[in-house]
């Protein structure tokens, strides 16, 4: 598919595959995150240490492939590394079901590891075009698909739970590595004759991609303590039951995923305005968790806190594809989403450590001065930018 060539049935064709693969990555990767830790508990009865351990391990094979070897690469040896990752990725996928105590430690590490080179190589062939409104829409439908699968997957696991244990699951799951594997030889890849060779401490300068970071910073830190400790909080206060809390986490993925159709509709120019307002709604929502007086108080925070879990991220991606070239783009994608991994390695330990020191009520409350120092970070970035010192402007011209 030329570069040219980006309207209609090409651009039709780009939708397609990009939507297919991602459903299938994510829905997949969300499947082995959520139950590695289930397994690791109730089937190899590990402690909390060793099942945090386990969860840590994954990211960090995604670390090490996203960073230190995807960025590094160009085009042609990324787009094999690609496609060796996806066959990884398919071969290693029904693994879990044969796992057992011991082997299960290097499947998860490489089933984490190959999927450090898809995500990134996903979300830079989703900004493949030279367009820019057909470029954000596609990235806004591209991480539109993220939530889609985040809602089809679990749903699917949940049935398939009630009849069948743990491990088999991963067997009626290993279809989405496969279509991974079927489709990764379609994915696009940027032309290879204009590969700009980008040093990471340039990427790191760059204004763009210094606001995507610290705008996903604003919303990754409290939705891995939301994540961890959400139900927890709302069973121990209100003692509710398993069903409520699933419900309160469906109406939280709801909420993102309304905020990301907006974004698939209407592409956004001015991306700092959505940047605040998801920065105000998180503080607020975070407050509101504290001050709860009942199910129904807390219900509605979750409501909240799903409109900027939808907003960030597609706002991340776009700040990076307004500030780097096409050629340039994959190694800022991969450290970007390599910081992404290590706030998810990092958080279930640091998390911990807040709750056992101060008590998970106000451990929600402390986040709120962090994520107002990221704004006053992100702020200055998006000053700089205002002021020219980018390649590209976030802000419409």
């Amino acid at each position: 598919m030329s570069r040219e060539n980006v309207s209609g049935i090409s651009f039709i064709s780009m939708l397609l595959i990009i939507v297919s693969i991602t459903f299938a990555v994510r829905g997949s990767n969300n499947m082995y995150m959520t139950e590695i830790p289930l397994i690791a508990r109730y089937v190899f009865h590990y402690g909390e240490f060793l099942v945090g351990a386990i969860s840590a391990l994954t990211a960090v094979g995604t670390f090490i492939m996203s960073a230190l070897i995807n960025s590094r690469l160009r085009s042609k040896e990324r787009r094999r590394v690609f496609i060796a990752s996806s066959l990884i990725y398919a071969v290693v996928f029904p693994l879990f079901y044969l796992s057992n105590a011991i082997t299960i430690w290097p499947i998860a590490f490489f089933a984490g590891f190959s999927l450090g080179a898809l995500m990134p190589n996903i979300i830079t062939s989703a900004g493949l075009l030279p367009d820019r409104k057909q470029r954000e829409r596609l990235l806004s439908i591209y991480t539109l698909t993220l939530s889609i699968s985040l809602v089809v997957g679990p749903a699917l696991e949940g049935y398939l739970l009630k009849f069948m244990p743990l491990l088999k699951t991963f067997l009626v799951f290993s279809i989405f590595p496969i279509i991974v594997f079927g489709m990764s030889f379609f994915l696009r890849f940027p032309d290879e004759r204009n590969m700009q060779k980008i040093e990471t401490g340039e990427v790191l300068r760059n204004h763009g991609f210094r606001a995507a970071i610290y705008n996903i910073m604003t919303y990754n830190i409290p939705f891995a303590f939301i994540l961890t400790f959400g139900g927890i909080y709302a069973m121990s206060r209100f003692d509710v039951t398993y069903s409520t809390v699933t419900l309160m986490f469906a109406s939280f993925f709801f909420t993102s995923f309304l905020s990301r159709v907006l974004l698939a509709v209407r592409p956004p120019e001015d991306i700092w305005k959505l940047m605040i307002l998801s920065v105000v709604i998180t503080s607020i929502g975070l407050i509101g968790i504290v001050e709860s007086l009942n199910i129904l108080m807390l219900e509605a925070c979750f409501l909240l806190l799903g409109f900027p879990h939808g907003f960030t991220f597609p706002l991340s991606v776009i700040s990076i594809s307004r500030s780097f070239s096409t050629e340039s783009r994959n190694a800022a994608n991969s450290l970007f989403f390599s910081v992404m991994m290590a706030v998810g390695a990092v958080m279930p330990f640091v998390s911990g450590g807040l709750v056992s020191a101060i008590g998970l009520k106000y451990s929600f409350g402390i986040l709120v001065p962090v994520i107002i120092a990221l704004l006053f970070m992100l702020s200055h970035e998006m000053s700089c930018i205002k002021k020219g010192k980018s390649n590209e402007g976030l802000l419409p011209s």
